[in-house]
């Protein structure tokens, strides 16, 4: 007979609600092939009769007999006339609780990966956080978006269009989107774009690593900015290239350590208008040279606009792809920064002679985006709305910055010293007493805190220690409960 467990175990899962679609049989069928899968019924064990089981199921002997019938089929169990039914020997198959021991030693075991393979599994790969968590940096604020106006935009396209958005899409993108996305960076960006240079993607990320394996080979040399983004960093490694770290000042980039460079690199990539994570913007004369230099190496320039949409001082500067005359710069951006994440919408503007390469690489990742998707996001482009939006954010976070940098003031003097950027939606930090960086995140996040450390980001150099500390997704009254509840954590840390 079964333990008094053992039929609990089987009246729970015959009574679950997420089983109720199934015949009756089959659930008593399954509830014990699942005990005896899991090892609670041994090789050889008896099994209840038939009527003695139907009585403490609660059902019919017909229903139990059907059970039992479907087990000895399956070889799970073996009825022997005027003895009863007993769990069978199944000498193939590792029962019972060396199961998950076994499944255990496995995950353990080093996977036979690529090269490749195994520097994308080793660089941990880029975590984003499901919920907005103070203060986790380059969120959005979501809970404010017209959604009642996306929707509606959504059934306009679905009404027009039928069928149509079920069905694949461009490998490059839908040519609304591509045109919409076209004039907004011509305008707003100073490009240099138009509807067919276009390609878009799920994601900046994405971009990233589709320029680090169509662009260089493995070994190849490529410049970064130190520091530099860590997705950027974390594509290129995987791609097996040589990332070689140039400093940042406060004018951004220091493209004379470029040029002086003896040995040339195939690509250099920044993020010019607003630099990660030290907020910096490129000096004109920097971009030129750099421009001048790329066009004489036959260097790419791949240029990540990221968050330029957000500028709250004086008028932005125009994106490196709108001078560049050579056509030898790729311009990222993405709509993941200025509307929300869950759109995974990014797109690249690319050199013509890029974009078939480019496009066909693509179609070996995801074949295309999501055709509703970029339909609706053009008709939000196309009816004002994205710049409409844009502009209310833009005051919105500006008013947060300023909140943010006021408290840290306050609060947190002791501890660290804000460098306000011109715009972006992250406010870095420089420790500045003895508070180590480490500690400082590890408490934080005891607390609740999510801080990024500033001294990861750095590649050949020890740099400032710090965190970054977003601000976008998150009110002024969340934004001050916070700033308190981190500064309890870092005095606890101190005197720990």
């Amino acid at each position: 007979m079964f333990k008094h467990s053992q039929l609990e175990s089987v009246k729970a899962w015959v009574a679950h609600p997420a089983h109720a679609a199934m015949p009756l049989h089959a659930r008593v069928q399954r509830a014990i092939r699942q005990l005896i899968v899991d090892g609670a019924l041994g090789a050889g064990k008896p099994l209840p009769a038939s009527r003695a089981l139907a009585q403490s199921l609660g059902v019919s002997r017909d229903t139990v007999e059907v059970a039992y019938g479907q087990l000895h089929a399956e070889g799970f169990i073996e009825r022997r006339v005027g003895s009863g039914s007993f769990v069978a020997k199944m000498t193939e198959f590792t029962l019972g609780r060396r199961l998950p021991q076994r499944d255990r030693h496995l995950r353990n075991q080093t996977p036979n990966l690529s090269k490749r393979g195994a520097a994308m599994f080793g660089s941990g790969g880029i975590r984003e956080q499901l919920l907005p968590t103070p203060f986790v940096h380059g969120v959005p604020e979501t809970r404010t978006f017209p959604l009642q106006l996306w929707e509606r935009l959504e059934r306009q396209v679905r009404k027009e269009l039928g069928a149509q958005t079920l069905l694949h899409c461009e490998p490059q993108g839908s040519e609304p989107l591509r045109r919409a996305i076209a004039d907004y960076v011509n305008l707003e960006r100073g490009a240099r774009a138009s509807a067919d240079r276009v390609v878009v993607l799920t994601s900046s990320q994405q971009a990233m690593s589709l320029c680090a394996n169509s662009l260089l080979d493995p070994g190849d040399r490529i410049f970064i900015e130190d520091p530099v983004y860590y997705g950027a960093r974390k594509a290129f490694d995987a791609a097996g290239l040589e990332c070689v770290p140039i400093p940042v000042d406060r004018q951004g980039l220091v493209v004379d350590q470029i040029t002086a460079q003896p040995r040339r690199a195939k690509a250099v990539f920044l993020t010019p208008s607003h630099q990660f994570p030290t907020g910096a913007t490129l000096a004109l004369d920097r971009r030129l040279a750099l421009i001048e230099w790329a066009a004489r190496h036959q260097t790419w320039i791949i240029e990540d606009d990221y968050d330029s949409e957000f500028h709250y001082a004086g008028k932005p500067t125009a994106c490196v792809q709108g001078l560049d005359r050579h056509d030898r710069t790729v311009y990222i951006g993405t709509f993941t920064k200025s509307l929300f994440p869950g759109l995974r919408i990014g797109y690249v503007v690319l050199p013509p002679r890029l974009v078939k390469p480019m496009t066909v690489a693509r179609t070996l990742l995801d074949g295309h985006s999501a055709s509703m998707a970029q339909l609706t996001l053009a008709r939000f482009m196309e009816g004002g709305h994205f710049g409409a939006h844009v502009r209310t954010m833009r005051g919105v976070y500006a008013e947060r910055l300023d909140v943010l940098a006021r408290l840290v003031g306050k609060y947190l003097s002791d501890f660290v010293e804000p460098r306000v950027p011109i715009g972006g939606l992250q406010l870095p930090c420089v420790l500045t007493g003895d508070l180590q960086e480490r500690i400082a995140v590890d408490a934080a996040r005891r607390a609740g805190i999510e801080l990024l450390g500033l001294s990861a980001l750095h590649h050949a150099r020890a740099g400032e220690a710090g965190f970054l500390m977003g601000f976008a997704a998150y009110t002024p009254f969340e934004i001050e409960g916070a700033v308190k509840k981190l500064a309890k954590a870092l005095r606890a840390a101190t005197k720990s």
